[in-house]
């Protein structure tokens, strides 16, 4: 892959359920670090409380991992996988 390739690669963040966080925390940090509204924030919060796993964020690389360490500064699991469009 070449350097510009791996430029416009995009990437998603995946924001990840867990077992100890409260809803409205989640929610409350959605809102905050994406500018979600109250009821995307909650539809995120709802698809990783049932699926395990909900894609809050696509683009660039440097800031797809900007997102996830902030949601993980937040105390939030968050992980990074390439975006396949399609």
């Amino acid at each position: 892959m070449s350097v510009q390739t791996e430029r416009r690669a995009l990437w998603r963040v995946v924001f990840l359920n867990d077992a100890v966080t409260r809803m409205s925390y989640a929610v409350m940090v959605l809102r905050k670090l994406f500018g979600f509204d109250e009821e995307t924030a909650t539809k995120h919060m709802l698809e990783a409380h049932e699926q395990g796993r909900s894609v809050v964020w696509v683009g660039q690389r440097e800031n797809a991992e900007a997102h996830a360490f902030s949601l993980q500064q937040w105390h939030l699991s968050a992980t990074l996988e390439p975006h396949e469009a399609g």
